[in-house]
């Protein structure tokens, strides 16, 4: 390889000319690739990964990822959020290396999956890029000590995320679904009148409360147009169905509840803290409210 690399540049006496770096090598018998190889300047032993230093260390940023944890007003956040917390604090880190650092201390949640077998109607998208185009409705339940089951009838915005109604009552029936569809109207258009949400598709499932004839006519006279999702599909609901994950996950399944009033004050409460403090990685990692203000700062502008 030496005696090769000695003739590079030097010049033939027969031909006048100099020799080229082919020629050399296939004299010597010596792959171009090796040649190349042995030219480019090899990294000491015990050099660091290649690319830019971070200021802080693995061990540094394992404790700012508790610290971000403790802080939430939410519990079993992920690397994702971790990393959106930790760059609102001028923190910057690499998702690979935040989700290392978090599985190597043991900061990662509890994860399960399921195996999807049944073929699915519906694969389109359900999300809206303006609030107020269509809403999802639903019911949940929760159990207490001396008043039994109670019901929560809620409404959700498809493209904020922001819950607009969260009605929790002791009736499971279409009275109290009206009263949560009431109370969302009011809200978002300031009064209950005929045709005030005209334009707004109300997204349902097919449970008794929202096929009933009495709550087709009120959310008719609203102005709703009603979009019932496919049979035992929930997906087609599924932005208020992963707002019921995060309600049982983060306030529901965590302790024992006595009676009613209890549930209606920590629901009222929860509502309020996930639409100002629970941030969504499609809305850029901001929180269902702050999307909302960035979208009415975008139109005005």
């Amino acid at each position: 390889m030496s005696q090769a690399k000695t003739l590079l540049g030097q010049i033939s006496p027969e031909t006048g000319k100099k020799y080229s770096t082919k020629v050399i090598l296939k004299a010597f018998g010596i792959p171009r690739s090796t040649f190349y190889d042995s030219l480019v300047a090899k990294e000491p032993k015990g050099h660091s990964k290649r690319g830019p230093k971070t200021e802080q260390s693995d061990e540094e940023l394992a404790q700012m990822a508790r610290e971000v944890l403790n802080e939430s007003p939410f519990s079993g956040e992920g690397h994702r959020k971790v990393r959106a917390r930790l760059a609102k604090r001028n923190v910057f880190v690499g998702k690979t290396r935040i989700l290392r650092i978090m599985r190597e201390n043991k900061l990662l949640a509890p994860t399960s999956y399921c195996r999807r077998g049944t073929k699915r109607n519906h694969d389109g998208k359900i999300t809206t890029s303006v609030p107020n185009e269509c809403w999802g409705g639903d019911m949940t339940e929760v159990m207490t000590q001396e008043d039994g089951k109670i019901y929560i009838f809620d409404l959700i915005d498809h493209c904020t995320s922001e819950v607009l109604s969260a009605y929790v009552t002791t009736k499971g029936n279409r009275f109290s679904a009206i009263s949560s569809l009431h109370e969302a109207v009011s809200r978002e258009c300031g009064l209950v009148k005929k045709d005030v949400a005209r334009g707004i598709t109300l997204r349902l499932d097919h449970g008794s409360q929202f096929t009933s004839r009495r709550y087709v006519n009120e959310s008719k006279h609203l102005g709703f147009n009603l979009s019932y999702s496919f049979v035992a599909q929930p997906e087609c609901n599924g932005v208020i169905e992963r707002w019921h994950k995060t309600l049982k996950e983060q306030l529901i399944w965590t302790k024992s509840w006595k009676n009613l009033d209890e549930v209606r004050e920590a629901v009222k409460g929860f509502v309020e803290t996930y639409n100002n403090f629970w941030i969504l990685e499609k809305h850029g990692y901001l929180s269902p409210r702050e999307y909302k203000q960035s979208l009415a700062a975008t139109k005005a502008a």
